[in-house]
């Protein structure tokens, strides 16, 4: 099978997400600019959105870059995650409207992890299908921050219960965690010229 259909479709996948996502921000009512801070929290929410769609859009590029071999079962893989990933604008807009509200603060968290885990799944279909001492074994290794990040979101989605803006802290970090761009695609890459 050929790579280059799996990811154009989770490029225009992940287009119509953001698309979606930016069509439901609604402009403020009034004509003023002090009018504009009624719409503050969603826009804020939508650029975090954004963020991790923009994170998984990088990591995905760099990850089949490196994929030689794609199967059914990774195509169902990474629909799995394009799943999580699409109900995104529905939670950035229940989060936004509800920005100090337990529950969608929550559910804003528990999609972040099932995106998450759906990544690892797509990592342990993809890694046997190009075996052992493949560039992306080796590019991948220890992935470090595929561990931490779950319990991260576990922890954030425990915190919203507790204090909204500690559940929004973690997936900011995580967030900012996965931002730092991750230099191991390129430097399997750049040892085989």
């Amino acid at each position: 099978m050929d790579r280059s259909r799996l990811a154009a479709m989770t490029d225009g996948f992940l287009a119509v997400i953001i698309t979606i996502m930016v069509l439901s921000l609604a402009p403020p009512r009034g004509a003023e600019w002090t009018d504009l801070r009624t719409v503050g929290v969603n826009v804020l929410v939508y650029a975090l959105s954004f963020i991790y769609l923009g994170i998984y859009w990088n990591n995905h590029h760099h990850f089949f870059h490196l994929v030689e071999h794609v199967s059914g079962g990774l195509l169902w893989a990474n629909l799995h995650l394009m799943f999580w990933l699409s109900l995104i604008p529905f939670a950035t807009a229940w989060l936004g409207q509800n920005p100090r509200a337990a529950a969608p603060t929550a559910l804003y968290g528990l999609l972040l992890l099932l995106a998450a885990l759906a990544w690892w799944v797509m990592e342990k279909v993809a890694l046997p299908l190009q075996g052992p001492h493949s560039r992306l074994a080796h590019a991948l290794g220890r992935d470090w921050k595929v561990r931490v990040s779950p319990w991260l979101y576990c922890a954030g989605i425990a915190a919203s219960f507790w204090h909204v803006w500690l559940g929004d802290a973690f997936y900011l970090a995580v967030a900012s965690l996965w931002l730092i761009p991750d230099r191991r695609v390129e430097r399997v890459l750049r040892s085989e010229t």
